[in-house]
């Protein structure tokens, strides 16, 4: 009995993390549209104050915290990736690529 039990446990706990990998595959999917989307809405936004004619110093301040943010999500998205690979198993999961074409910079 016990080591049946102790062989569902094992199918279980291997069928749980394949099921965490799609689950870490699909954050990691959502997390990159979203980080690429975002500086374009801020981006947008100060587009529409601009057109308006409203303050310009707004519209400065808008533009650069979309270029802080293209930045700051392409490094937290290399981590995010790198950390992926790792979760997966991957021991040398040191990354060469170079993430800014994601977000077109």
């Amino acid at each position: 009995m016990a080591s049946a039990l102790w062989g569902f446990l094992l199918l279980f706990s291997e069928a749980h993390m394949g099921n965490e990998d799609n689950v870490i595959e699909e954050l990691l999917r959502e997390i990159s549209g979203l980080i690429s989307e975002y500086p374009k809405a801020i981006e947008r936004r100060a587009a529409v104050i601009q057109a308006t004619g409203k303050d310009p110093e707004l519209v400065e301040k808008l533009v650069k915290a979309a270029d802080t943010m293209r930045d700051s999500g392409n490094l937290y998205l290399t981590w995010a990736k790198h950390y992926a690979a790792v979760a997966e198993g991957n021991t040398d999961a040191s990354s060469d690529e170079d993430e800014t074409e994601d977000f077109d910079v």
